[in-house]
C-alpha cells in the first residue's frame, strides 16, 4: 500500500467523514477506559482524522492533546473544528515530536499502516515509561473486514489477530488489555 494512495483516499473521504461515522458510545467508553484516558494526561491521537475522539478526550479532562494525520484534508477539517488543539499534518512514522506522551491512541486506523511491527516500534518510542499504547477499533474484526471490502481495500491491510498484536507490543509493553469481540477490538499495554 502506497502512502500517496492512503493520503488521496482520506482526502476524498474527508468531506463526508463526520456525517458517515459509525460510533458505538459503549465501545468508545470501554476503549477510552482501557487506554487510561483521564484528567491531566498528555495524549497523542495517531491518524486522528477529523478529530472524532477529541470531544471524548476533552470530556475526560486530558492535560494536552496532539493529533496527527497524514491527510491534509482530514487535518484541515480537524483544525476547523478544534482550532486550539495541536493538529499535525504528517506521517507519525517520520515526524519528530520532540516529546513523549502518557497515552498514544490509534483508533480505527491501525489497518491503514502497512507494517504493524514498524508502527508499534515507532509508537513505543513516543510513550513515556509507565504510559500506555492503545490500538483499538470500535467494531469487531469481522465488521471491519466487511467495512474495508470495497474501495478501502486498496488502502488497508487485514486487522491482525489480537494475540499477534500483543506479541508485537511485548518487547516494550506489559499488555493488560486484549479484547476482540462482537463490539470492538483493542490491545493496550503499559510501557516498561
Amino acid at each position: 500500500m502506497e502512502k500517496a494512495a492512503v493520503i488521496d483516499f482520506f482526502n476524498r473521504c474527508a468531506p463526508s467523514w463526520d456525517a458517515e461515522m459509525i460510533r458505538s458510545e459503549d465501545a468508545i467508553r470501554v476503549i477510552l477506559d482501557n487506554a487510561g484516558i483521564r484528567a491531566g494526561i498528555d495524549v497523542l491521537d495517531v491518524a486522528c482524522g477529523t478529530g472524532v475522539l477529541f470531544p471524548d478526550y476533552f470530556a475526560r479532562g486530558v492535560g494536552s492533546l496532539t493529533g496527527i494525520d497524514i491527510s491534509p484534508e482530514m487535518t484541515r477539517r480537524a483544525r476547523e473544528k478544534f482550532p486550539d488543539t495541536e493538529i499535525i499534518c504528517g506521517d507519525v512514522e517520520t515526524h519528530a515530536f520532540g516529546k513523549q506522551f502518557d497515552t498514544v491512541m490509534v483508533y480505527n486506523a491501525f489497518t491503514h499502516f502497512p507494517d504493524p511491527k514498524r508502527l508499534v516500534e515507532t509508537l513505543a518510542k513516543l510513550v513515556k515509561r509507565g504510559g500506555r499504547l492503545s490500538v483499538a477499533h470500535g467494531m469487531s474484526r469481522a465488521q471491519l473486514v466487511r467495512h474495508h471490502s470495497g474501495e478501502a481495500s486498496a488502502v488497508s491491510i487485514d486487522l491482525i489477530d489480537e494475540r499477534e498484536l500483543a506479541a508485537l507490543f511485548a518487547p516494550w509493553f506489559d499488555v493488560d488489555v486484549i479484547v476482540s469481540d462482537d463490539q470492538m477490538y483493542q490491545v493496550a499495554g503499559i510501557k516498561r
